[in-house]
């Protein structure tokens, strides 16, 4: 689950070496309105690495209720949990995040940076919301700027911005902001919160599948392929074991195909799973099986590919590979979570690194 992004950085200034750099707190509690909203509010309570982030939404016109959201996040696991303490039955949702979690302070350093540039320059004081501030403005890459920033404690509490000659508008305004931890009885979670647990990470769904670090493989469904050219070695394997599946499998591969003129395919199925492949370049590659392997030399950069583990009244799945080559002959892996149900769910997986990666080629 990514952060909301209610205090956004603006991002429109070019960054420079910055002056006066000072380390934000990481204690206290700061409030705004959600911008563009009917009187909707945002608080940030944070102490040290745990923030809990509270939306309130009034109740509109148009008839829609009002609401209330906590979001508990655990700023060093990169966890966070969110639920409505009002929905009955309880529920609670959990997701992992990274990076810009959407900190009040984020705008700060290009604000300092565009000073230190002198794009803006002071332009007088004021008092926010009994917070006092020193004002600067000017214009940088076209656009108006116009800042109040609490130089105490380095945070800008309000923002306005515009183009020139239009009104401007307000990208931050903070209506209150308390240095200081907050009550230490915001940061827990309701008892129906703490037995959820986050989906797991594509790197770790990759671990779980192969017993080895996800450092070791790349997804072969996201390109651009690679620049050299290699042969593929294809094997198909029961996830966490990586023992080759103990059926007979189909192949059957385009190396025609064009992004910008994609063609129609055509898949029929029997009975007992066996499937037939029509349109385009698509053809049948199974007798080219060698010892449970297939082998497709010199692929191009990207191709339509086709595993079919036979199973009765399940046609064949098709996928579009990017060429990845880590060695003269790569290995790629067509993983399946239960091999005796591959709707259970597959992955193709090149092998970049360690011992998968140095299987015997043929």
């Amino acid at each position: 689950m990514s952060a909301p992004k209610t205090l956004i950085c603006f991002g429109i200034f070019a960054l420079c070496p910055l002056l006066h750099a000072q380390t934000p707190p990481t204690a206290y509690t700061i409030t705004q309105p959600i911008l563009g909203s009917d009187g909707g509010t945002a608080t940030f309570y944070r102490n040290g690495q745990q923030l809990v982030m509270e939306y309130i939404h009034p109740n509109i016109p148009d008839g829609t209720p009002g609401h209330r959201s906590l979001s508990l996040y655990d700023l060093t696991a990169g966890v966070s949990h969110t639920w409505d303490p009002a929905i009955t039955p309880p529920s609670c949702s959990v997701g992992k995040f990274s990076g810009d979690w959407g900190d009040p302070f984020a705008s700060t350093a290009e604000l300092t940076a565009a000073i230190a540039k002198g794009d803006l320059k002071p332009a007088g004081a004021e008092s926010i919301h009994g917070v006092p501030t020193k004002i600067y403005a000017g214009v940088t890459q076209g656009t108006n700027i116009k800042a109040w920033l609490d130089e105490k404690d380095g945070l800008v509490m309000r923002l306005s911005y515009g183009a020139p000659g239009a009104a401007m508008q307000n990208m931050v305004d903070i209506s209150k902001f308390s240095p200081g931890p907050p009550p230490a009885s915001l940061f827990t979670m309701p008892a129906y919160c703490a037995g959820v647990k986050p989906p797991p990470t594509p790197a770790e769904l990759i671990a779980d599948e192969t017993g080895e670090s996800a450092d070791n493989w790349v997804s072969a469904s996201i390109g651009p392929g690679s620049s050299n050219t290699c042969s593929i070695l294809l094997h198909v394997v029961a996830a966490k074991t990586m023992i080759p599946i103990n059926r007979k499998y189909q192949v059957a591969i385009d190396t025609t195909y064009k992004i910008e003129n994609p063609p129609s395919y055509t898949f029929g199925v029997g009975d007992d799973g066996i499937s037939t492949f029509s349109g385009g370049g698509l053809h049948e590659i199974t007798n080219q099986i060698r010892n449970g392997m297939l082998r497709v030399d010199n692929p191009p950069a990207y191709f339509t590919f086709s595993v079919n583990v036979p199973t009765p009244h399940e046609g064949a799945p098709s996928g579009f590979i990017y060429r990845q080559c880590f060695a003269p002959v790569t290995n790629l892996y067509y993983i399946l979570k239960d091999p005796s149900d591959p709707a259970k769910g597959t992955d193709f997986l090149y092998a970049k690194s360690g011992k998968y990666a140095a299987a015997p080629a043929h």
